[in-house]
């Protein structure tokens, strides 16, 4: 069966500055583009301590997850790209608490920098219908 590729925007996450979708769905599998610390009216987080980066991150991603019509229950995979392997320990508390009792599988993924000063990028992929309530 064949499924039509669907792009997913939402006014609650920051608008592309490339070439490409806040998320893409193809049936029920939702594909969520790496996020940044970005606030959905673009203003810019990367003077902000690592630990708001995060939580401004994933507040990013639960948005357009949202959007599509899924949650942190429906989250498959996410991977996070981290500056500074130092962080590990406040990225894996707050990821915990946003997450809650759900556990999808995770890499993170240490790197020397990211665009424009950054600490983190997350990207995710989820399934349409899981909702956290």
């Amino acid at each position: 069966m064949k499924y039509p590729i669907e792009a997913i925007a939402t006014a609650a996450a920051p608008t592309p500055a490339g070439h490409y979708a806040q998320a893409v769905a193809w049936g029920d599998l939702v594909f969520v583009s790496g996020q940044l610390p970005v606030r959905a009216d673009g203003t810019l987080g990367a003077d902000q301590p690592f630990e708001s980066q995060v939580r401004q991150t994933l507040a990013n991603v639960l948005a357009i997850l949202e959007a599509a019509g899924s949650g942190p229950d429906g989250v498959l995979k996410v991977t996070a790209y981290i500056v500074g392997v130092e962080n590990w320990p406040a990225f894996n508390a707050i990821y915990a608490e946003v997450f809650g009792a759900a556990r999808p599988a995770r890499a993170v993924v240490p790197v020397p920098s990211l665009h424009h000063g950054y600490l983190i990028e997350i990207e995710a992929t989820a399934v349409r219908g899981a909702q956290t309530s």
